[in-house]
């Protein structure tokens, strides 16, 4: 049977801290925090040192998205505690910190269709912490809620007794508990709190708690990223610690040839590490083992054809010759979207692969020593990366020491954990420390991109011009399927694709209109397009906005319908999307998008949260010019306002980078971009003016990190259709056929 809380006993004194228990998880798993000289552990999300600072674990990677800053923030709201004494660092490996919200988000609901037993019961067990689907607040506010007035009844217990007043008429106000003109900081009265019980139930959102929600306080890890003193995995520094670059060959291939004689006459080289798959030079700088990498000029064997860009655009085009496997079917649908009758509308949509670019390439820092392995890695996915690593090195799970670091972007590269496997393989291979950092072609030849996808749409309208049926087949590998493997231990992802059945319900994440339709029809058609394809930040939605959008944008304008209009005319049962495109369009001064105005406009529904985004574009020299984004949002009630705002600007800038370029065509197996000169990614010159709006709402949060991607690439090319006549229906858009 679960305790409940005043079942609990908290012990404590010196040298072991003080530590809350609460029943919010099963009690097999007690808090690992460590916790150093002065410090007491709450639980398992916040210490408190006898300096009165206050730390707090968090289990999401910071990758920009502001994790670490938000998880506090409810903590320190919650406790009452002084902002400018808040600290954070990453939480340990623990079943505490499980996210299965970002499972099933991540995954589009891969998880969601094997028993509930068997999933939970491999989540705690596994551990399955995970960063992703923009779930950070959504999955973990009550957790640190409950953490934050746990402790702080605790120590409001303590102080009270001191007193003799109740403890109801204490409160919790930067780092003090107060009663009238008596105070006492929490770190004179963490000791005795550990002989206390917490009450029930927990005195959420009382007793000083609620002056940092909704405030935009100062993100915790900007100063040391300002001022370059951030530490990444590439920057960790060991005793006797060598340097490694690699090169690894196709999927698929072969190392058949390196020449070490050439590498070992590089100055600085200490060794050379070959498997079939890729090829190491290590040194003692990282400058000497790229220079004896190049002078090795590994050599790769692949049997079978090798991909092309022609070779994928083919694979596309008979996957949609081919019956797709049926996904969504509402109303009375036919596999033409709709009943007979009406005129039928029908165009291609095209989007090529997307580029993760981020600007930290793959990194790692491992070492092993007596038989453990210890690694210092940027990874969203600590478990799997955990597990890959003691596959490589030989060892068990439990012998390995990961230890989460800061992330340079990401955009869900760090999902994958190639690079972790071969800084375990090469530490224990050399016995010594080895940092490994990719350099930029390879991060971008051995990225696992964005999916390529072909859509066929389809509607049939009335005599009005209203859509009576719509029809989406779409040609996408099967990304989540994969996904789901490199994430999930064998057993637990073939159950869960097992009960999918036939169809990537990734492939084909949001091609379901918000709209009132009807009749709605989805098909997946499944491809091999023989190229590695992965998450990349939005996933799958980044390009059925850019189908749904548009497509709705030709069929407003073929049936003599104003765009804003007509969207907002389906919208009856989406009142905040409604809201959202109305906002947008008076802080745009939208025109109705009419011929020369060169105004476009999209909206978007996405993991609880609403946007819509209204672009400003012109051609010059055939060159897309994007003037301005104005993007009107609600994503329900947010913990700290500038954080959602970075968050969408930040977005707004990424959907544009993938809707004009951050691709590449492929030769021989081999992308043709090497490096950011050939992604065509914004610089600041190319930024447009932005504007975002919040919409106040009560509503629980939603998530915001992938929130300004999807819509931007169809508003722009809305934009572009208003500006010149051309419809573009290809990602990256171009300016003609």
């Amino acid at each position: 049977m679960r305790p409940t809380r005043r079942k609990i006993l908290i012990g404590g004194g010196a040298g072991v801290g003080l530590v809350v228990a609460w029943s919010l998880w099963p009690r097999s798993h007690a808090p690992n925090l460590v916790l150093n000289p002065g410090e007491h552990g709450f639980g398992a999300w916040l210490k408190i040192g006898s300096d009165g600072h206050v730390t707090v674990a968090v289990p999401q990677a910071e990758h920009g998205q502001g994790s670490w800053t938000v998880l506090p923030q409810i903590v320190a709201d919650e406790l009452g505690a002084d902002w400018r004494t808040v600290g954070v660092e990453p939480a340990p490996m623990n079943p505490l910190y499980a996210n299965r919200l970002a499972l099933s988000e991540l995954l589009e609901g891969v998880l969601d269709r094997i028993p509930a037993g068997f999933r939970d019961d491999w989540v705690r067990r596994e551990g399955a912490m995970l960063t992703g689907g923009s779930t950070s607040v959504r999955m973990f506010e009550a957790a640190c809620r409950e953490a934050g007035a746990a402790a702080r009844a605790l120590l409001t217990q303590v102080a009270a007794a001191r007193w003799g007043v109740t403890a109801q008429a204490c409160t919790a106000r930067d780092g003090f508990i107060l009663h009238g003109a008596n105070r006492l900081r929490f770190a004179e009265l963490a000791d005795e709190a550990a002989a206390g019980t917490v009450p029930e139930p927990l005195p959420i959102g009382v007793g000083g708690a609620g002056r940092l929600m909704g405030s935009s306080v100062a993100r915790i890890d900007a100063p040391s990223k300002v001022d370059g003193s951030a530490n990444f995995a590439g920057d960790v520094r060991l005793p006797d610690m060598v340097h490694a670059a690699v090169r690894g060959g196709p999927p698929g291939s072969r190392l058949i040839a390196a020449d070490r004689a050439a590498a070992d006459r590089v100055p600085g080289v200490v060794a050379v590490v070959t498997n079939d798959g890729w090829a190491a030079a290590v040194a003692t700088t990282g400058w000497a083992a790229q220079r004896a990498l190049d002078a090795m000029h590994p050599r790769f064997e692949s049997h079978g054809p090798l991909p092309t860009t022609a070779s994928m655009d083919a694979a596309l085009d008979a996957a949609l010759a081919l019956d797709g496997v049926s996904m969504v079917s509402t109303g009375a649908a036919t596999t033409g979207g709709a009943t007979t009758g009406g005129r039928e509308i029908v165009a291609r949509y095209d989007a090529g692969v997307g580029v993760h670019a981020a600007i930290e390439t793959p990194s790692a820092t491992a070492s092993f020593r007596d038989g453990r392995l210890e690694l210092w890695l940027a990874t969203q996915a600590p478990a799997a990366a955990r597990a890959a690593a003691a596959a490589a090195a030989g060892v068990s799970v439990e012998a390995v020491i990961l230890h989460p670091m800061p992330i340079g972007g990401s955009f869900g590269a760090a999902l994958e954990h190639d690079a972790a496997a071969q800084a375990a393989l090469l530490a224990v291979k050399l016995m010594r420390p080895v940092s490994l950092i990719w350099s930029r072609g390879e991060a971008v030849l051995h990225d696992r991109y964005r999916p390529p996808a072909r859509a066929r749409m389809r509607a049939r309208l009335g005599a009005n011009g209203a859509i009576l049926g719509w029809h989406a087949a779409i040609a996408a590998p099967d990304t989540g399927k994969a996904l789901a493997r490199r994430l999930i231990p064998g057993a637990v992802a073939e159950a869960a694709l097992a009960a999918g059945g036939a169809g990537d319900r990734y492939a084909v994440a949001g091609a379901l209109p918000p709209y009132r339709i009807p009749a709605v029809t989805i098909h997946h058609h499944p491809t091999d397009i023989g190229v590695a394809t992965g998450h990349l930040r939005g996933g799958a939605h980044g390009y059925t906005a850019f189908f749904t959008e548009c497509f709705l944008d030709e069929i407003a304008r073929a049936g003599g319908n104003e765009p804003l209009s007509f969207r907002i005319g389906m919208l009856g049962g989406e009142p905040r999307l409604a809201r959202c495109l109305s906002t947008a369009a008076a802080l745009g001064g939208w025109d109705g998008g009419v011929a020369g105005s060169g105004q476009g406009i999209a909206a978007y529904a996405f993991r609880g949260s609403y946007i819509a985004v209204l672009a400003e574009a012109h051609v010059v020299g055939g060159r897309i010019l994007v003037d301005r984004l104005v993007a009107a949002v609600d994503c329900g009630r947010p913990v700290n306002p500038d954080l959602v705002r970075q968050q969408i600007e930040g977005g707004l800038i990424f959907g544009l980078a993938h809707a004009l370029g951050a691709s590449t065509g492929f030769a021989g197996a081999l992308a043709e971009v090497r490096g950011f000169g050939g992604l065509a990614i914004p610089r600041l010159a190319d930024t447009p003016d932005l504007t975002v709006e919040l919409i106040g709402s009560d509503e629980a949060p939603g998530g915001v990190s992938e929130l300004g991607v999807p819509a931007v690439a169809p508003a722009v090319a809305n934009a572009l259709f208003a500006a010149t006549g051309f419809r573009a229906r290809t990602l990256p858009l171009r300016t003609g056929a």
